[in-house]
């Protein structure tokens, strides 16, 4: 009995013609794309919003913010690792429309509007936990005993509810922070 052969890598092989035909209707990044796309950015603060009329044409700042919540998303914090995903991730390629802009751009764009970016990750999160997209999974116990503590570290107050916003504010920030990481 013979192994399995894939097919010679010089043969014509017929894939969908469309990169819209990988990206499925239920995929995440079409979320991303139109929740950016609601959003007034310059009202928001990030900068160059309206393209200049001299010189060389620059991206976007909602092509630039949707790859930045497609590697929230994925966990993909590095300006390197975010470009390498713009040369060979099929949901990237799809949600930029084919642009590939290099590392130092996109660590410019987290730079130069690193006080836009809070406002609209906390928003995100909330319309993501509104509409139950991401996070809340179902915990089940069969027949265990779980013993119950209402001690002051697992009951949440409005002051300790408080403070645990604060925190998520800073873990956002210290994210935020890392404008060059090492690949």
């Amino acid at each position: 009995m013979a192994h399995l052969r894939g097919t010679g890598r010089s043969q014509l092989l017929l894939l969908p013609e469309a990169v819209d035909d990988y990206v499925g209707p239920e995929n995440p990044v079409r979320f991303v794309e139109a929740f950016v796309d609601g959003l007034d950015l310059a009202a928001m603060g990030f900068t160059r919003t309206a393209a200049k009329a001299t010189g060389r044409p620059g991206y976007h700042p909602a092509d630039l913010l949707k790859l930045y919540i497609y590697g929230y998303l994925n966990r993909v914090r590095s300006s390197r690792r975010l470009e390498a995903e713009t040369h060979r991730n099929i949901e990237v390629i799809w949600l930029l429309r084919h642009l590939k802009p290099d590392f130092k751009t996109i660590a410019d764009f987290r730079r130069d509007n690193r006080v836009a970016f809070k406002p609209v990750f906390r928003q995100f999160v909330l319309l993501c936990r509104q509409l139950n997209l991401f996070g809340r999974e179902l915990l089940a116990v069969d027949g265990t005993r779980i013993k119950a503590v209402n001690n002051k570290t697992r009951n949440f107050t409005r002051t300790s509810l408080a403070k645990f916003i604060r925190e998520a504010d800073e873990k956002l920030a210290s994210y935020m922070g890392v404008t060059h990481e090492r690949c």
